[in-house]
């Protein structure tokens, strides 16, 4: 059943899903933190990194540069901002760094936006 809500006059509000929702609510911290994990993949030059992280395990920076069309410095820094926010990690080879995905749920979460874009 539907109660007037006092607080917005003209709409009207089922009291039962807002509790059920407000009882799973996340915290602002949590909001921010995921705010910032798209914020991360809305640059193209991410996303294509991201992409060929997909596609192989693991490379380095220089190959990731030449995939993508850009240079080491630029694709460093942009790993960076990766890094920072926990979407990739690398591992370190002598002089040669190897980045790849932080987790499956980066490929998981990257998969399903290529999935909703290719609908188009």
């Amino acid at each position: 059943m539907k109660e007037k809500n006092s607080d917005n006059e003209g709409s009207f509000v089922e009291k039962e899903k807002v509790q059920s929702v407000k009882k799973t609510m996340k915290t602002e911290s949590f909001f921010h933190n995921l705010a910032e994990t798209f914020k991360a993949m809305s640059d193209p030059t991410r996303t294509k990194i991201i992409y060929a992280l997909c596609q192989e395990k693991e490379l380095c920076v220089s190959d990731i540069a030449s995939i993508i069309g850009t240079t080491n410095s630029a694709t460093s820094h942009q790993l960076k901002t990766l890094r920072n926010m926990k979407l990739v990690k690398y591992n370190k080879v002598g002089k040669v760094s190897y980045y790849s995905l932080d987790d499956m749920h980066i490929n998981n979460l990257f998969a399903e936006g290529l999935r909703h874009v290719e609908e188009k």
